[in-house]
């Protein structure tokens, strides 16, 4: 296939590296890594082996025109960029895959794309960006796959089979939007939590950042279930996240808090991408991960006062880090 990668971050530029060294024609539209990109590729350091590739490198959508796959690795604070990004990717027999976190991106790619052209995923995966053109797979990888409102198709599962040739393990649902909010039980504590925690506790029950004292360094998972108050939170954001995908008429399974937290006891350290993202000093994910979750929630009539706290806390934050930016 020819397949654009739109946002080559560590999740873009990880699955795209894996789809090109699996042979596919794999272009990465790119920024600030674009010379680097063009001159050293790609290289993955990964527990499964380390690799380099070498995809097309272009600054424009134009320059890669229309593509067999795109795939959508962009932060959800870039979506207003799609009117400009995809329509020079895109042709009548194209599928959009967006792999972005979070609620409410199929509905925004909807705006632009016919719905059958559009599709979801979600990644189950450790990874960062350490450099240029560099990225560290640190564990797991798994991708689900699905359709945008409708079951999967055969489409589904030849995407699906292109990225398990790829290495990928990657399987496939039809009702991608519970898989959405099953994976909102681990995303918001975890990204959630982690930024909250350079903030503490006292900001976290009072629901705003109380001020008082600098900003401490944020948690890792692994701290934060360590830790008995923050473990509390943890579990009580998943436990209202559950409330509320169950109210939507999703099924989530008995056990599903205490296996993610077992699976994330297993990760070691690990810091979440919001995290990393505030500490870099770039826009939050807030209405993607938090706030439209919590819209939601509110709609369905399901009380969350531990996800309403923790985006006073995270509003605060992100407007803090704003002003002292400009």
């Amino acid at each position: 296939m020819k397949i654009a990668i739109v946002g080559c971050g560590a999740l873009g530029s990880y699955y795209g590296a894996c789809l090109a060294r699996a042979g596919h024609d794999v272009h990465f539209l790119l920024r600030s890594d674009l010379e680097t990109v063009r001159n050293r590729g790609v290289e993955v350091l990964s527990p499964n082996g380390n690799f380099q590739v070498h995809p097309t490198a272009a600054a424009t959508p134009e320059e890669i025109g229309p593509c067999d796959l795109v795939v959508i690795g962009l932060k959800t604070t870039a979506n207003h960029e799609f009117p400009r990004l995809l329509p020079p990717l895109v042709e009548i027999g194209t599928a959009v895959l967006t792999l972005q976190n979070g609620l409410g991106n199929e509905e925004a790619l909807a705006m632009i794309l016919r719905e059958d052209q559009i599709l979801g995923g979600l990644c189950f995966v450790c990874i960062n960006r350490v450099a240029p053109g560099i990225i560290r797979h640190i564990a797991h990888g798994r991708v689900l796959l699905g359709e945008y409102g409708r079951p999967a198709e055969d489409r589904t599962h030849r995407i699906a089979a292109a990225f398990g040739s790829a290495g990928v393990p990657c399987e496939v649902t039809d009702t991608l939007a519970e898989a959405h909010w099953l994976k909102l039980v681990w995303n918001i504590p975890f990204n959630g939590l982690g930024v909250a925690s350079a903030a503490g506790l006292e900001s976290l029950q009072a629901g705003r950042w109380t001020g008082g004292q600098p900003l401490a360094a944020c948690w890792s998972s692994d701290r934060l279930l360590a830790h008995p108050g923050w473990e509390s939170w943890v579990r009580r954001l998943m436990e209202e996240v559950i409330a509320t995908t169950r109210a939507l008429g999703h099924t989530v399974p008995t056990d599903y808090p205490q296996f993610q937290m077992d699976r994330t006891r297993e990760m070691g350290p690990y810091f979440a991408s919001t995290i990393l993202d505030f500490q870099e000093r770039r826009p939050l994910e807030l209405d993607s991960l938090f706030l439209e979750p919590w819209r939601q929630a509110q709609e369905c009539g399901v009380p969350t006062p531990a996800l309403a706290s923790l985006c006073g806390v995270l509003g605060d934050l992100a407007r803090l880090r704003a002003s002292a930016a400009a």
